[in-house]
């Protein structure tokens, strides 16, 4: 039993992504991104009607990668219960289904062996390109990346609001101004959204635009507060990326702080496969950067603290520390 139960771990920590000082870890990742980058290439190729003689070819290799797709998805299903240690097997199996990384698995293998006949279902295939985020997933530039997307998330959802908004009353405008100037080419609503869109995003293909005098006033009225519409959310996620990392600069500054210390996390450690935010309210510690394989990470709440990284973190109130 412990020895199957040593065999998981190892398989658990061969198939996670990022753990450059582990060789089998990293040859893993590597062997996958260029299963996938072959997968997404295929898939490419296959469009080209030079490339029909080529059809057995493409489909044996889609096959090939699909089936190791699937290998690597019963394999972190099974070691499900490593990721989540705080769970029992089936809850831990559970929200691994239900997790981005289990989604996009299963999405990425379903429709080769299910419903290949429509459309609709075939391009679910698309998908496959996520999976490259995972490649990335454990670095501190997706993390700054999720973690703006996340602080700022109210923000950009007003901005997104206010832009919804926007779209819907210019395309009505629009409609109203120009329909029985042009019946066939505003011939209802979604013509004018259609419109709005390209307008207001500053794309501007030509294909729809407005005769009457009122409909270029509204265009221009339309396309001046685009600009300023559109440059909201970019602002504000621009805004973000300069606070994560002023952030991460001082986390990283205040490693030679007094009254920080720094821990090198081995087997033993309770920090091991705990969360950020669960060891910062069960140890009262609040964490300041963490060190995986020579790439500094920020402490997100849902970070899983790995073997072999160094947590450097504060001490909060002594008294109250739990072990």
């Amino acid at each position: 039993m412990q020895k199957n139960k040593k065999w998981k771990k190892r398989i658990f920590d061969i198939i996670q992504i990022g753990n450059r000082g582990d060789i089998p870890s990293r040859m893993f990742d590597i062997f996958i991104a260029i299963v996938i980058l072959l997968n997404i290439s295929v898939l490419f190729l296959e469009t080209f009607e030079q490339l029909q003689k080529y059809t057995e070819l493409f489909k044996q290799v889609e096959f090939v990668t699909v089936i190791i797709f699937c290998i690597e998805y019963i394999l972190r299903i099974w070691t499900a219960d490593e990721l989540y240690p705080n769970l029992k097997k089936g809850k831990a199996i559970g929200k691994f289904l239900v997790s981005f990384d289990g989604i996009v698995d299963l999405l990425t293998i379903m429709p080769f062996f299910f419903f290949s006949g429509f459309v609709a279902f075939r391009m679910l295939r698309v998908v496959r390109i996520f999976h490259l985020f995972r490649i990335n997933a454990t670095y501190d530039s997706f993390h700054v990346i999720t973690s703006v997307l996340y602080t700022k998330r109210n923000q950009i959802f007003s901005s997104c609001f206010i832009l919804l908004i926007l779209l819907m009353a210019s395309s009505l405008g629009m409609y109203s101004a120009e329909h029985e100037a042009q019946p066939e080419v505003f011939d209802n609503a979604f013509s004018g959204l259609w419109w709005s869109v390209s307008t207001i995003l500053t794309v501007g293909y030509g294909d729809i635009y407005p005769i009457t005098v009122m409909g270029r006033v509204m265009g221009i009225i339309i396309a001046i507060l685009g600009v300023g519409v559109v440059a909201i959310p970019t602002g504000i996620i621009s805004a973000g990326f300069v606070e994560q990392y002023t952030q991460l600069q001082r986390r990283t500054d205040s490693r030679n702080v007094r009254g920080t210390v720094t821990s090198l996390l081995d087997e033993e450690s309770p920090f091991v496969n705990q969360n950020v935010k669960a060891v910062e309210k069960a140890f009262d510690v609040v964490g300041i950067i963490i060190i995986r394989n020579g790439m500094v990470i920020m402490p997100t709440d849902d970070l899983i603290l790995e073997y072999g990284d160094t947590f450097v973190y504060q001490i909060g109130n002594r008294n109250e520390r739990k072990y």
